[in-house]
């Protein structure tokens, strides 16, 4: 579920979020966004000579990636959370198993 190795997506986290919690599917969970002010992203680059058209293009792409690509700090805190419950989850099967094991082995 990993892109390039930084992280998941936002649908992603949320697929994985009604995956273990299908009562939380029809709640609002929106995440939060990243500020990229694409207009003084502009100025900044006319200033230092690039061409404005240019620009503007390399502003909206630069919002895109930051829209799609980065993770926020409550992107991370859901992640954190759910990996939380998957192990321990995973923690209480395996005590399970263990006890399993020594009871039919002895």
């Amino acid at each position: 579920m990993a892109f390039s190795g930084s992280g998941w997506h936002r649908d992603q986290i949320e697929s994985a979020r009604w995956q273990w919690y299908p009562e939380t599917a029809y709640e609002d969970h929106t995440m939060s966004a990243i500020a990229f002010d694409t207009h003084a992203f502009i100025k900044r680059l006319t200033a230092a000579g690039m061409p404005e058209t240019q620009a503007e293009v390399l502003a909206e792409e630069q919002a895109r990636l930051i829209e799609t690509q980065l993770a926020t700090k409550a992107d991370l805190e859901l992640l954190k959370h759910e990996l939380t419950i998957r192990i321990g989850a995973m923690v209480i099967a395996l005590g399970g198993f263990l006890a399993a094991i020594k009871f039919v082995g002895h």
